[in-house]
């Protein structure tokens, strides 16, 4: 079983689509398996984070901006790729430390997510982009 989700985003930040995918879920007859998530994209990520307080969201975008800056900050001199715009690179590194795929147990067919926990996708792009990620369902 798969499902291609489209997330649009709007610039850079966490955009949460846990409700998009237990929807998917409900309407399939599934008890038991694992869900894979999978982004077809190099400059974003995909994260299981806290989804009680906008304000986790808001820190964790501020961390990664000032753990990697734009190319046109002094400390990114270094970096060659900078012909797509000053955040291409830097998106890039971030997707290079962040997950592109996740894992999430389904049991009694539901989502096995804790309490607090939501699936988003972290757009590292300035630009407005439209996101694919695959979701695939294994028993």
């Amino acid at each position: 079983m798969q499902k291609l989700f489209h997330i649009a985003t709007r610039g850079p930040g966490l955009y949460e689509f846990t409700r998009e995918v237990r929807g998917w879920l409900a309407d399939l007859d599934c008890d038991l398996g694992l869900l894979t998530l999978f982004v077809r994209h190099t400059s974003c990520s995909l994260l299981i984070q806290e989804n009680a307080d906008p304000e986790v969201q808001d820190d964790l975008q501020a961390f990664f901006s000032r753990l990697v800056p734009p190319s046109t900050h002094p400390s990114m001199t270094y970096l060659r790729h900078t012909y797509e715009g000053p955040d291409d690179m830097p998106a890039h590194i971030k997707s290079a430390l962040l997950p592109v795929s996740l894992s999430i147990p389904i049991t009694d067919g539901a989502l096995s997510l804790g309490t607090w926990q939501g699936i988003y996708l972290f757009e590292h792009r300035d630009a407005p982009h439209r996101r694919q990620i695959i979701a695939h369902i294994s028993g």
